[in-house]
């Protein structure tokens, strides 16, 4: 049995890459961008105005000039036009471009006008102000989003301001999701006695539906024969495998015995932690990573949070996500010589501060604590008693 830190180390050696593809701009949010965007012209393309009001030569200003005849309109999305006499001016709209002979723009609310002619009211007024220069923020050729970040609303943004129609994106892995045990039935059937629905898988898939992981649910039954071929077509059809249940030590627990028998490589099975002790991790011949949780809830989504998804950005080539941490809101004893992963309610204090207030619930098969709960704060392994105001590494899933 291995320790927590030394099975994380373990999952992230083994990272996949998954290829590339391009995308539709309109499909890339949430995905990992594989090339760099960068600037098809300098932005902003041109002296932009930023507010509407009058365009002026500031020398005019400068001399005492407080009354500007207007002599045309520079709409936005219009070419420029001139301002051939300094002592005069030209109206302006947010976004057009600056009328070449102008130089500083007044707003509306600095100015009344009356019978075509802008009477300034303020003596606040800077030579350059109101307008947005060419190039101020990036000039052509500047990276402006580099490659191997996620893509957000800002990142499409830009995407499209440079024309990029599709983007070269990290390819999804396709997931296979099986669950084992004949006690099982599906969500939409009325249990017998001695049956209950399957919940896990659709944990495991709603915790990759924000990665926009294509996946398919499986069921095994506890037969070592049935488990086997299912298992063989999954690795030859998908790219990870994550199984729930079956990988403990019981008369029906077929997973490990029909991975060896498919030759894939365990790297190691069991962790000292709780819960999620009979967790199981392994490589394929050709080259598939299998994730076999146990069957509890609660070791399904705390197996999930602290060793599927930090494996899943790795291979999609996303750095680490920060490391939450949370101070404890009070005491805390556990004895075992395991990693803990104890479920907690977490709260923010006046400070800033995040506070976790223990749920400890009834055991990994209390699924509905999760509920309750907001995330998994590991308690170090070397250690049974936590003292409230201590901080610890917090796996928030919701």
């Amino acid at each position: 049995m291995i320790s927590a830190s030394e099975a994380f180390q373990i999952v992230l050696q083994h990272a996949a890459s998954f290829g590339d593809e391009h995308i539709p701009l309109d499909r890339a949010l949430g995905r990992i961008l594989r090339e760099p965007l960068c600037a098809d012209r300098d932005f902003p393309p041109f002296d932009r105005v930023t507010m509407d009001g009058i365009a002026i030569d500031f020398q005019a200003f400068a001399q005492g000039q407080r009354q500007f005849p207007i002599r045309g309109i520079q709409a936005a999305g219009a070419p420029p036009i001139h301002l051939a006499d300094p002592n005069s001016a030209l109206e302006v709209m947010t976004g057009a471009m600056l009328p070449t002979g102008a130089n500083t723009v007044i707003r509306y609310e600095d100015v009344e006008i009356k019978d075509s002619v802008a009477h300034i009211l303020t003596e606040d007024v800077k030579a350059g102000q109101n307008i947005h220069r060419q190039g101020h923020d990036r000039r052509a050729g500047d990276v402006i989003v580099p490659a191997g970040r996620r893509i957000s609303p800002a990142e499409i943004g830009v995407a499209a301001t440079v024309g990029k129609a599709s983007l070269l994106a990290a390819r999804l892995p396709k997931i296979a999701i099986l669950y084992t045990g004949d006690e099982l039935v599906d969500v939409e059937t009325t249990p017998l006695p001695h049956q209950i629905r399957v919940s896990n898988a659709y944990s495991i898939q709603s915790l990759l539906a924000p990665w926009g992981i294509e996946t398919q649910r499986i069921h095994l039954p506890d037969d070592l024969e049935a488990t086997t071929a299912a298992l063989a077509s999954a690795l030859q059809q998908f790219d990870a495998l994550i199984l729930s249940g079956g990988v403990s030590e019981g008369k029906f627990d077929y997973v490990p015995r029909a991975l060896a028998e498919l030759g894939v490589q365990q790297l190691f099975h069991k962790v000292a932690q709780r819960p999620g002790k009979p967790f199981w991790f392994g490589l394929s011949p050709n080259g598939r990573a299998v994730f076999a949780l146990p069957g509890n809830p609660v070791s399904v989504v705390a197996g999930m949070m602290r060793y599927v998804l930090p494996w899943l950005r790795q291979s999609l080539g996303l750095p680490a996500a920060p490391q939450e941490r949370a101070a404890l809101a009070e005491d805390f004893e556990f004895k075992p010589h395991l990693t803990y992963y104890l479920q907690v309610r977490v709260t923010c204090s006046e400070t800033g501060q995040l506070i976790a207030r223990p749920l400890a619930g009834k055991g990994s098969g209390d699924l509905a604590n999760l509920v309750d709960a907001d995330a998994f704060l590991e308690l170090p392994q070397e250690r049974s008693l936590f003292s409230a105001g201590e901080v610890f590494p917090l796996w928030r899933y919701r």
